[in-house]
């Protein structure tokens, strides 16, 4: 069997050869480079990789991704469509993606940034107390991600609720389900956590249609793809007071252009696309039970569906 590892950040593609030829040693392992010729390879585990990949790899058995996003081979046209693409389902990025959602909501709901505030201006003040009953959540998305951001800020006794294609929600989050449910979603949420896959039905889901129902003085924390977002609708609100205040990490062009409104922005908090990173030893250790699974003509998880987009 040989394996190909396909990355679009080539200083950091060698890492992977390594773990995955010691785990799987009756594999070959090697490096795509386009100045070789065709390598006949049977799996390809890729982040990114050029469309030229896929036209001349035309064996694949199974397409790994080094990530939960698969928008971006989905857009290949070069991909067969025949092609199995397994995704990552968490390695380490569901905990993260909590985190960023607890640290976003409290600081706004605790009031941590005005207490910063005082500090630098030498004041000593205890500002009103949390009432979280005032900070409800709604979480779009109910995958691991989504899930792990939903249990997560419900155990800190947020009101919180779930909407997603199916319903499929935690013990303890209120269900939302289909566009049927999404305005009544969107109606009850003060703070919107976006942990979305993109696909045709979820693009430019945040935008001034939806932002406007949620509660006034409401909050948007989006973890899931900047093409979620329609950025000139977010911007209005925000300078309308609609919106109070949006937490960014991931923008329709990354890097975000230097002369970005969201920059300089007052009620924007950005990070570049930092919220959940794979972790190396995770990530490794869950591609290779797939591709061993594969190997064993076991059924595998994480499969992508195309008609869905994830």
């Amino acid at each position: 069997m040989k394996i190909l590892v396909v990355s679009s950040h080539p200083a950091t593609q060698e890492r992977w050869v390594e773990p995955i030829s010691n785990a799987i040693p009756e594999a070959e392992v090697a490096l795509w480079h386009p100045d070789l010729p065709p390598q006949n390879a049977d799996i390809a585990v890729v982040w990114s990789p050029p469309a030229e990949l896929f036209e001349r790899e035309r064996n694949l058995r199974a397409v790994f991704n080094l990530g939960a996003g698969v928008d971006g081979l989905l857009k290949l046209p070069t991909l067969s469509a025949d092609t199995p693409i397994v995704r990552l389902e968490d390695a380490g990025m569901a905990v993260q993606m909590a985190e960023y959602a607890v640290w976003a909501i409290t600081r706004a709901s605790r009031q941590f940034d005005d207490y910063v505030a005082q500090q630098q201006a030498g004041v000593w003040a205890t500002l009103s107390e949390l009432r979280r009953a005032q900070w409800p959540v709604g979480v779009l998305g109910a995958g691991v991600m989504g899930s792990k951001v939903a249990q997560t800020l419900a155990a800190l006794d947020y009101p919180v609720a779930g909407w997603s294609r199916s319903g499929k929600v935690p013990a303890g989050v209120e269900s939302f389900a289909g566009l049927d449910q999404l305005p009544a979603f969107l109606a009850r949420s003060r703070v919107l956590i976006n942990t979305l896959p993109l696909t045709a039905e979820t693009r430019d889901i945040l935008r001034r249609e939806t932002l406007e129902q949620l509660m006034p003085q409401a909050h948007i924390i989006n973890m899931g793809r900047g093409e979620h977002l329609v950025e000139e609708d977010l911007l209005a609100l925000l300078d309308a007071g609609h919106i109070e205040r949006a937490t960014l990490d991931v923008f329709r062009q990354e890097p975000l252009p230097k002369d970005h409104p969201f920059w300089k922005h007052p009620k924007v908090t950005i990070t570049p696309h930092v919220a959940a990173i794979s972790l190396q030893h995770e990530t490794v250790a869950q591609i290779i039970n797939k591709i061993q699974r594969l190997m064993r003509g076991e059924p595998l998880s994480g499969v992508v569906q195309r008609d869905r987009g994830y």
